[in-house]
């Protein structure tokens, strides 16, 4: 396992100048669960804080999602397709096998002087990809980059394990980052990147991939859908998310103080709590909407972004740290000052 972080320090600074959010119009309630599987409302949420998750209809892709969410936070901006120099979508569900997502992102908005490529990092697919979108704008190869966290985790849910498919929910986020000069106050700050291969069983999804290819009979045919022992990767996600950010703000020489809000990835509102207890963090400085929700994966962190942008949450001035703990294992946080 190796960490890679970075006090952002380029040429430019890569500034988080707008965002987007995407959600399907259709609730599945935890009393609709209940008539699916032997759950209830009080079940769900004293173990998971959820109470909603939105369910893609046919009609809704990863894709369609994705551009939905990139036209708002455009629209927001006021920037052109053809100003977009490259597009990256981080997903567990694309659209199909290939090409990518962030293609037919990139055909929808007519984004044809963009280059386009998917990123899975699983839960923590936006923060890699907000990382990478950071290095290409503070060195200046690009001036604006479109970065989204998209799922349609409902393709991949066994509706009939009720231990799993409580938790998860359909979305799309997107961000805009712009070059600007390095000295602006605004921009992100600081990224710290890590993972561990070897921690990928607690949270998994086998087929279909060459180990588990379509040609062959699956031994369990319940290895299309995902699988997450809950225990083990509580334990392993309060403890990564409590070390990341104490390293990124030691890195960064700064202090909770300094800090007005950090927004996790919404896996479990009780993994949530367990974290900002770790962390002595105050209720208003960190943001929860898994309620509403569910887990989104990739996408939890953006919706939560554009949630605080367009509520107040978020001002001019803002200094955010993004964190979030998936599988693969990876993890990682940002530090991001709008």
């Amino acid at each position: 396992m190796k960490n890679k972080s970075r006090v952002c320090d380029g040429p430019y600074r890569a500034v988080l100048t707008a965002t987007g959010a995407a959600v399907p119009k259709r609730i599945l309630s935890n009393a609709d669960l209940s008539s699916m599987v032997e759950t209830s409302d009080e079940w769900i949420t004293t173990r998971t804080g959820i109470k909603n998750r939105r369910i893609a209809m046919d009609s809704e892709t990863t894709s369609s999602l994705s551009t939905d969410a990139a036209r708002i936070a455009m629209e927001t901006v006021g920037l052109s397709a053809k100003d977009l120099d490259l597009i990256i979508v981080a997903t567990v569900t694309p659209e199909m096998v290939f090409p990518s997502t962030a293609c037919f992102v990139q055909d929808s908005l007519g984004a044809s002087n963009a280059w386009a490529f998917d990123l899975n990092a699983a839960c923590s697919g936006f923060i890699y990809a907000l990382t990478l979108g950071e290095r290409l704008v503070s060195s200046g190869a690009h001036r604006n980059v479109l970065i989204i966290g998209a799922e349609t985790l409902s393709r991949i849910t066994d509706y009939t394990d009720r231990t799993s498919c409580i938790l998860f929910g359909d979305g799309a986020g997107a961000a805009i980052l712009q070059q600007a000069d390095r000295n602006s106050k605004a921009g992100v700050l600081y990224s710290r990147m890590a993972a561990d291969g070897g921690g990928w069983a607690p949270l998994h999804c086998e087929a279909y991939g060459s180990r588990y290819p379509s040609t062959r009979p699956l031994d369990d045919p319940r290895k299309i859908y995902m699988t997450i022992n809950g225990r083990e990767v509580y334990q392993l996600a309060v403890r990564r998310i409590v070390e990341v950010v104490e390293e990124a703000l030691a890195d960064s020489e700064m202090s909770l103080d300094d800090i007005d809000l950090i927004i996790p990835h919404q896996m479990n509102a009780r993994i949530i709590e367990s974290a900002a207890k770790r962390l002595n963090l105050p209720d208003e400085k960190i943001y929860v909407n898994i309620a509403d929700y569910g887990n989104t994966s990739a996408a939890s962190i953006p919706i939560a972004l554009d949630e605080c942008c367009r509520n107040g949450r978020i001002r001019p001035g803002s200094t955010v740290i993004l964190v979030s703990f998936g599988a693969g294992l990876t993890w990682g946080a940002n530090i991001v000052r709008f």
